[in-house]
């Protein structure tokens, strides 16, 4: 290793930091200076990773959780060859740049996720290491290793002091998730002011009690960064490896390093004076020829390295067909809806399950069809009914589980099922009680960001919870994630339709679909449309479920297990139809004609009924319409009770019809 010329390198990722926040006036110099070294030894030594294909699967996935520090991540991609351009540099936080204020996944090739809220990223490494557990158990062979890669995360005060990371970190070193190396650049700095105004930390003692190895090393020392990392992927003793990295914020800038001034981007004024105590010209996105040589050669060198690792493949998959064709399936397009509807059974015209009941044989028809399919709960599978019977349980003893117990983590369990999704190997899914996504909604929302695959399957969906009371009845959340941009929020009515959301959520690749089950049990509509109608009309969010026999007076819309009492209000008005929307986003994705021909605009008479707040369904029914709704937290009483104490009954839809 050049000790010397990886000092020179970081010197110079100094710089290309310092230029690009200085031209834009924004950005956050701190953790890309003070962190230069650390940086310099992984891209620059010991990350496995191929420049030429972001995407390889034998790589080291790097996660820059402390995602303020943006200009970190894109020097050292630059530099080390991925196909991030000087001048991408240098537009850093310019409009359509593909170097934006912090990392978004499939902007920048080589940024393995969208991270900025703090300790998301945490969260994503752990189930890129969960993800890679199970890989090399499940592929992996006496004759071929493919998956032995390390996932290592880059954090700062701020992402150890938020929640999701901390529950991330006790699930990680529960798991025994060895292949995970937290780096912490532990500066002593949050924005507003030094660290000890907030914490007082012991991290080593914390961290070994909650199953990790802990180290603190000197952050400016690349031969110590680099000892640290080796000992780290060394070490398969079932503990999570976190390297307390010792570092002074925004070094090099004297007038700010080391206080929280140089958190952000008030010492670009500075810059001038800084170059030259680091020994570098003025010219600006300045990278010198032996630099630049150094890592040209290095590229060439994870080039084979990578082209081997894919020798060993081919000759894998030739004697794994099935297996291959599994990785396959997972990388490509998957699976489309109708397979999937054709591997889930029809429910009995009588079935009166709840749809949490519903979806537990749905899921287990579907476990079969889809490998890939792995599940977990916030310690609620007995009630959210995910459960993969015969898919064992994850575990260090058992990677290759596919039932992940979460705990009461909801928030972690969020980011590390991103992280699934991110790594892309497996579909994740988890759940918990609709009330608590309001513990996993940043994550939530992180998904919907990065157009992420994964299913939210929660239970315990209305006020029909009953006796648990206002705490416990999410009358504001479907509404309130159903306003997420690219988050499909599906409330079905019966087992077909349940079917048919889970072939959603399955066969969509660019974002995350969200389930809101029923704990209550709700009778079939088969009488009304046939399971193929149901399922069908399910995919395109909307569709008529009872089809008027006279000239239409009146449409009344529902959703969920609300669905029951517009069907019941129609009974005997033929004039009027009922449509069942389990899905407002599907639906508004559809072409204007089949909206039309669900929702004609010649009929203004329109009622709408949902056991949550009101406002969503205004556009759907006009100035002209109703909307039955519930805008006030619930009540504690046995679920009927509820439903008919807050109107939410066939009779309020009778009356509002006349």
């Amino acid at each position: 290793m050049n000790n010397a010329l990886l000092a020179q390198a970081a010197n110079e990722a100094r710089g290309l930091a310092m230029d690009a926040v200085h031209k834009c006036s924004s950005g956050h110099l701190g953790l890309p200076l003070g962190a230069a070294e650390v940086g310099a030894v992984l891209f620059g030594e010991k990350l496995v990773c191929n420049p030429a294909d972001p995407h390889w699967l034998g790589r080291d996935r790097f996660i820059l959780s402390a995602g303020h520090g943006s200009m970190f991540l894109y020097s050292w991609l630059h530099l080390s060859g991925y196909a991030v351009s000087i001048d991408d540099v240098a537009n850093f936080r310019v409009l359509h740049s593909m170097t934006p204020g912090h990392p978004e996944f499939r902007e920048t090739p080589g940024v393995e996720c969208t991270t900025g809220p703090l300790g998301q990223g945490v969260g994503n490494a752990v189930g890129y290491a969960l993800s890679g557990k199970r890989a090399a158990a499940r592929y992996n062979t006496s004759e071929h290793t493919l998956f032995d890669h390390h996932i290592i995360a880059l954090a700062g005060d701020g992402c150890l002091q938020e929640g999701v990371a901390r529950e991330a970190v006790a699930f990680a070193g529960h798991n025994r998730l060895d292949n995970l190396i937290l780096i912490f650049d532990s500066n002593d700095v949050t924005l507003d002011a030094m660290a000890e105004r907030t914490q007082s930390d012991n991290f080593v003692a914390e961290f070994e009690a909650l199953g990790w190895d802990a180290v603190t090393i000197d952050g400016h020392d690349v031969a110590a960064i680099a000892a640290a990392i080796d000992e780290a992927k060394a070490n398969n003793n079932g503990r999570p490896k976190i390297i307390i990295s010792k570092t002074i914020i925004a070094k090099g800038i004297t007038e700010v390093q080391g206080t929280a001034k140089g958190h952000g981007e008030g010492g670009a004024k500075f810059v001038d004076e800084a170059k030259k105590g680091l020994g570098l010209p003025s010219q600006s996105f300045y990278v010198s020829d032996e630099v630049k040589a150094y890592f040209a050669d290095l590229k060439a060198q994870r080039e084979a390295a990578a082209a081997a690792w894919q020798a060993n493949y081919d000759a894998w998959a030739a004697a794994n067909p099935e297996l291959a064709t599994e990785i396959r399936a997972a990388q490509d397009a998957g699976w489309s809806a109708e397979e999937l509807l054709a591997a889930i059974p029809e429910f009995a015209a009588d079935d009166k399950s709840a749809t949490r009941v519903c979806g537990e044989k749905v899921i287990n028809a579907l476990a079969a069809k889809v490998p890939q399919l792995i599940t977990g709960s916030a310690d609620l599978f007995g009630s959210t009914k995910n459960y993969i019977k015969d898919g064992g349980d994850f575990s260090s003893a058992q990677p290759t589980g596919r039932n992940i117990w979460f705990g009461i983590r909801e928030h972690a369990m969020g980011a590390i099922c991103n992280g699934i999704a991110y790594d892309g190997l497996f579909h994740a899914s988890c759940a918990t009680f609709l009330v608590f996504a309001d513990y996993c909604r940043p994550s939530i929302r992180l998904a919907a960001l990065a157009g992420l695959p994964v299913t939210y399957i929660f239970t315990h969906d209305s006020v029909g919870v009953g006796e648990d009371g206002p705490t416990h009845q999410p009358v504001e959340t479907v509404s309130g994630l159903r306003v997420i941009p690219n988050l499909d929020v599906i409330r079905p009515c019966d087992g077909e339709e349940t079917a048919a959301a889970y072939a959603a959520a399955l066969s969509r690749r660019d974002g995350p679909t969200l389930f809101a089950l029923s704990r209550q049990n709700l009778p079939s509509q088969s009488g009304h449309a046939s399971a193929t109608e149901r399922r069908q009309g399910t995919l395109k969010g909307g569709y008529v479920l009872v089809k008027e026999t006279a000239e239409l007076e009146a449409i009344v819309i529902a959703t969920g297990s609300e669905v029951q009492w517009a069907v019941a209000a129609a009974e005997g008005r033929p004039g009027v139809r009922v449509v069942s929307m389990p899905c407002m986003e599907r639906f508004e994705r559809q072409e204007a004609s089949y909206r039309e021909s669900v929702l004609p605009t010649a009929c203004p008479k329109r009622v709408a009924i949902e056991a949550g707040v009101s406002g969503l369904w205004w556009k759907f029914v006009g100035s002209q319409g109703t909307v039955i709704g519930i805008d006030r937290f619930g009540i504690s009483a046995p679920g009927d009770i509820v439903f008919r104490e807050l109107g939410i009954t066939a009779e309020a839809v009778t009356a509002a019809l006349a």
